[in-house]
């Protein structure tokens, strides 16, 4: 077969101006679905720093919360055991109990059960004349 007939029975299967259109719009398709990958990409990107920036600054504030609280509730413990130790000085064995039992409620009081609504502790925080209470 010479090569004019091949090209005769090939251009009667594939139109070589469809076969350019068809690969540039094949090719067309692929950059539009590469630059939605990208632009989908930047977008879970700008995601998870906002997410990371969030659970950073929740954890400040729980770190800040528990070194508030843990610092208070020794602070409370010091000054009781100041009145315990006053009591049996002095022998006032009523008071005494009443310092006991008010150690002893305090102890069994998680310093966590505040942190369930870290709205509440956000804004204790952020507030300078908050008296922290336990």
């Amino acid at each position: 077969m010479s090569v004019k007939k091949v090209t005769t029975v090939v251009n009667e299967f594939i139109n070589p101006a469809e076969y350019l259109q068809q690969m540039v719009l094949t090719y067309t398709d692929y950059l539009k679905v590469a630059q939605q990958e990208k632009t989908k990409r930047r977008e879970i990107d700008a995601w998870e720093k906002e997410t990371i920036t969030k659970i950073n600054a929740q954890r400040e504030l729980l770190m800040a919360y528990l070194d508030r609280s843990f610092d208070e509730r020794a602070e409370n413990f010091r000054a009781l055991f100041a009145v315990v130790d006053h009591a049996i000085a002095s022998g006032n064995n009523d008071q005494l109990a009443l310092t006991l039992n008010s150690i002893t409620e305090i102890a069994k009081s998680s310093p966590f059960k505040d942190l369930a609504n870290l709205a509440t502790v956000r804004a204790a925080l952020d507030d300078p004349n908050h008296e922290w209470k336990f």
